[in-house]
C-alpha cells in the first residue's frame, strides 16, 4: 500500500507520521507542498504543526498551496485522504469537511491524552476495528469544532460525525470535551466517508514503551481495510 505524507512549512508531526505508516506496512513517500502532483497513493495525509506559521488563520495559507489541488482532485476521485489536527484546519479551510475550528474555549493550547469514542465504522478508517474507545493524544490551540445548526443537521443526517471525546467508558459528557469542540466532536468525514478529519494524533500512540498502542490499532486496521 502506497501513501504520501505533504509536508508544509511549519508541519512538525510529518515525520512521526511518516514512522507510523511505514511501522504499518505502508510505502510512504514525503510530498512537498510546492510539488504540483501527487506520487500514485492509497492514502493521502494531511499532518499536524503550524503550516505557515498559523498566520491568518490556522491552514488557511496551507489550504492554498499548489499541493492542494491535486489532493482535491484525489478527494473526489474517492481517494483517502486523512488530516491530522493541523491537517484537519486545512482541510476545513479547503471545504472538504465542513465546518470551522475555533480557539480552544479557555484560549489555551492543551496536549494531553483524551479518550475517543468512535462512532461510525462504516467507512475505511474505522471499519472492523475491535476497540471502540480509544486513547489518542492532541495538542493543539484551535481544536474548538464549530458548525452551524444547518450543517449540524446535515452532518448528523449524513451520519459524518467520525469520534467524539468522551471519558474512558465510551460516554459523552461536557466534562471530557478538553477545548469547547461542539457536542464533543473531535473528527468528521465528507459525505463519502472518503476524507477524514481529526484533531488528535493517532500517530503518537505507536508504541507501547513511549506513549500508547491505541495508535497502533488504528493503523493496523486501515491497511487492512485497504488492501
Amino acid at each position: 500500500m502506497k501513501s504520501s505524507v505533504i509536508t508544509f512549512p511549519g508541519s512538525n508531526c510529518d515525520r512521526d507520521m511518516d514512522v507510523a505508516l511505514k511501522k504499518f506496512g505502508f510505502n510512504n513517500k514525503m510530498v512537498w507542498h510546492d510539488d504540483n502532483e501527487l506520487p500514485k497513493s492509497d492514502l493521502v495525509v494531511l499532518p499536524g504543526g503550524f503550516s505557515y506559521g498559523d498566520y491568518l488563520r490556522c491552514g488557511s495559507m496551507a489550504s492554498k498551496s499548489k499541493i492542494m489541488r491535486s489532493v482535491i482532485d484525489f478527494a473526489n476521485s474517492g481517494g483517502l485522504v486523512m488530516g491530522i489536527c493541523n491537517g484537519f484546519q486545512i482541510l476545513v479551510e479547503t471545504g472538504m469537511v465542513p465546518g470551522v475550528l475555533l480557539r480552544n474555549k479557555y484560549l489555551e493550547f492543551i496536549c494531553k491524552n483524551v479518550f475517543i469514542r468512535v462512532d461510525n465504522v462504516d467507512n475505511p478508517y474505522f471499519k472492523n476495528l475491535d476497540k471502540k474507545v480509544l486513547e489518542f493524544h492532541i495538542a493543539h490551540n484551535e481544536g474548538n469544532y464549530f458548525c452551524t445548526n444547518d450543517q449540524l443537521n446535515e452532518i448528523e443526517d449524513n451520519e459524518q460525525i467520525a469520534i467524539y471525546y468522551s471519558n474512558k467508558d465510551g460516554k459523552i459528557e461536557e466534562k471530557d470535551n478538553p477545548n469547547g469542540s461542539l457536542k464533543n466532536i473531535a473528527g468528521i468525514f465528507n459525505k463519502k466517508k472518503n476524507v477524514l478529519g481529526m484533531m488528535p494524533h493517532p500517530e503518537r500512540m505507536i508504541d507501547k514503551s513511549l506513549s500508547g498502542e491505541d495508535g497502533s490499532l488504528f493503523f493496523k486496521n486501515l491497511i487492512n481495510n485497504i488492501k
